[in-house]
């Protein structure tokens, strides 16, 4: 008798602009798991949290908006789509300012803890690629596949300048430069859950990379702890 294949929790988590999102998503669909960005849980916070008047700065009141988040993902033409009920926040919620607000939110530790378990009620039987900051160390410290994704601040600030500007933003690229480096020292430095690798991540930087050679890298892990 053949021996079940063991779907795996996966864990990617790295700075901002790692390419985290793309690598999540492609990797989904290569293993044929579901995709869970927690990223965009906590920048959906912030979109409700701002559509609402609620300051970012306003913990309590952040997490009783946390603890009644309807957030659902959806693959929509090949893109992993957010949805807060019925309506599609996916490019919402990418916006600089969010993205901003998303960090300050995510520092509160009773927001992190509303969400905790939305989290791992979403992730739970495996079979799922998890995105974000703190997958690994806090939401499944007991995940069979973990990986940290890097890459240098200025390649990164490269890769926003070009997303935004193909979205017909106007971005300057030494502010976003400025906002990413600020955005690492915060997310790293926070008292809850601060962004680290691991112990037993796998790290790969991807500056270097293309997202084939990265995802390539990560389903080789993924296959021989099956």
């Amino acid at each position: 008798m053949l021996r079940p294949v063991k779907r795996l929790v996966v864990t990617i988590d790295g700075p901002a602009g790692a390419g985290k999102s793309t690598v999540a998503k492609t990797l989904a669909r290569r293993l044929d798991y579901s995709l869970l960005d927690t990223g965009a849980i906590y920048r959906s916070v912030a979109l409700v949290a701002q559509r609402k008047g609620v300051a970012w700065t306003d913990a309590a009141a952040l997490a009783e908006l946390a603890k009644s988040l309807d957030i659902t993902f959806k693959f929509v033409d090949d893109k992993n789509s957010v949805f807060l009920g019925t309506d599609d926040v996916s490019a919402a919620i990418r916006t600089p300012d969010i993205s901003q607000g998303a960090s300050q939110v995510s520092a509160h530790g009773p927001v992190r803890a509303a969400l905790l378990e939305l989290q791992r009620r979403l992730g739970a039987g495996g079979g799922v690629v998890v995105e974000g900051r703190d997958t690994g160390t806090v939401v499944f410290p007991r995940a069979e596949a973990k990986f940290f994704l890097v890459a240098t601040p200025e390649e990164r600030a490269r890769r926003r300048v070009a997303e935004l500007r193909a979205n017909g933003a106007t971005v300057d690229y030494d502010a976003t430069l400025n906002e990413i480096r600020e955005r690492d020292d915060r997310d790293a430095g926070r008292d809850v859950a601060p962004m680290k690798a691991a112990d037993d991540a796998v790290l790969v930087d991807s500056s270097t990379m293309t997202v084939d050679q990265v995802v390539d890298q990560m389903v080789g892990v993924c296959r021989s702890r099956t």
